[in-house]
């Protein structure tokens, strides 16, 4: 018997296939979608066959490609009892060198279809009491991170939205949480920077996607994946800003590749 509908976006590949898997196996039905059609299909046959997906590409960085998600999900006429807003993006070039259509795709994929995705599914879920919705912040979103301007801003939104969220949902049958991670292997990472770190500090996707699953079924608000990450945070956020700042931008001059 299904445990409900769970709707991942990003869903062809890391973190979100991870996170794919593992509800499949927990008993739940999918919506997947992702950019890359042929990935979400070899994704679906890979997953027991007891569980219902329902297989939706979409290109969520643009307002055009969110609102038609949206009709294709009407059109299904499903009932979402867990949103996991995994999809995001990062651009690697210099800030001032990015094209108005990076900056565009970037902000709209990793705040605009997030926002609008809860804003689509919270009333339902609120009617029922009962939801549970992911978002997938990062350790970036406590600190600015030289190097990943945008990218750091963006998931500072989601952080903090997610926990004003939270508050505001108490006592409604609805929770939120915050998926933190640290770097983690997937496609979204450039190598060079994952060589040069040391490989205790870089997570797996399948690891990622259990604590954030986890954290989801006990209704945590925030979750940072490996000791790592927790430690490093925890020193941070009792360091001056100027410092963290400082050693952020040494650190991305010692992996950027120039």
């Amino acid at each position: 018997m299904s445990r409900g509908t769970a709707l991942i976006t990003g869903a062809s590949s890391g973190i979100g296939a991870a996170f794919a898997r593992i509800l499949a196996a927990e008993g739940f039905d999918l919506v997947l979608t992702a950019r890359r059609a042929e990935k979400l299909q070899e994704l679906a046959t890979d997953l027991p066959p007891t569980t219902k997906i329902v297989v939706l590409p979409a290109d969520l960085s643009t307002s055009a490609g969110i609102t038609k998600f949206f009709e294709s999900v009407s059109g299904q006429s499903l009932e979402i009892d867990v949103l996991i807003n995994n999809a995001g993006m990062m651009v690697e070039e210099d800030f001032e060198k990015l094209s108005t259509d990076q900056i565009e795709r970037t902000i709209t994929l990793n705040i605009t279809a997030l926002t609008q995705l809860i804003h689509q599914f919270l009333p339902a879920m609120k009617a029922r009491k009962s939801g549970r919705i992911l978002n997938v912040a990062s350790v970036a979103a406590f600190h600015p991170v030289p190097g990943m301007d945008i990218y750091a801003a963006t998931k500072a939104y989601v952080l903090s939205f997610s926990e004003a969220l939270s508050e505001n949902l108490q006592d409604t049958g609805v929770s939120v949480t915050a998926l933190c991670p640290g770097l983690t292997d997937t496609d979204m990472v450039d190598k060079s920077i994952a060589e040069a770190m040391p490989a205790f500090m870089i997570l797996q996707p399948d690891e990622v996607a259990r604590s954030g699953f986890d954290a989801l079924m006990k209704r945590e608000v925030i979750c940072i994946p490996g000791n790592a990450n927790r430690i490093a945070l925890g020193w941070a956020q009792h360091q001056p800003r100027w410092l963290v700042r400082g050693l952020g931008g040494l650190a991305n001059k010692l992996t950027t590749r120039r």
